[in-house]
């Protein structure tokens, strides 16, 4: 199954949202590619077929280390958003690495499942509320 086949109208009309992080501030100073690139997944949502206007980017927890020490305000109200059903995708660089542990991996991931909100990446996209494995995730 092609990755545009698995996005609707359902998600759609709801907002892209685009998660930015960087563990350390050296990493922000450092690693500009990344960061940018993390930036250009919104161009991605875009060519998803969603509205400029609809996509937002999460990015205030740019040099927060996700040691668990300080709170990701940002990750923590994306993840508010998908609960409420406002997202139709939630991008990242590598999708695995949005949240700081598995805890908040596996939150994510049954949140977006019961909202029928869908995960992207670079490698994909994928649907956690699917049964199939193979037709999500492949």
């Amino acid at each position: 199954m092609s990755e545009l086949s698995k996005i609707t109208s359902d998600h759609l009309r709801r907002r892209a949202v685009v998660y930015v992080r960087q563990s350390s501030t050296t990493q922000v100073e450092h690693n500009r590619e990344s960061t940018a690139r993390q930036y250009q997944l919104a161009e991605r949502a875009v060519a998803l077929g969603w509205v400029r206007d609809q996509v937002r980017i999460f990015d205030e927890d740019l040099g927060v280390s996700g040691s668990g020490l300080a709170e990701r305000a940002g990750f923590a109200r994306m993840t508010a958003e998908v609960a409420l059903g406002e997202v139709g995708i939630v991008l990242g660089l590598e999708v695995s690495r949005l949240a700081r542990n598995n805890a908040d991996w596996y939150r994510l991931l049954d949140l977006c499942g019961a909202t029928h909100t869908l995960i992207g990446d670079a490698d994909g996209i994928y649907h956690p509320a699917c049964s199939t494995i193979a037709w999500c995730w492949g």
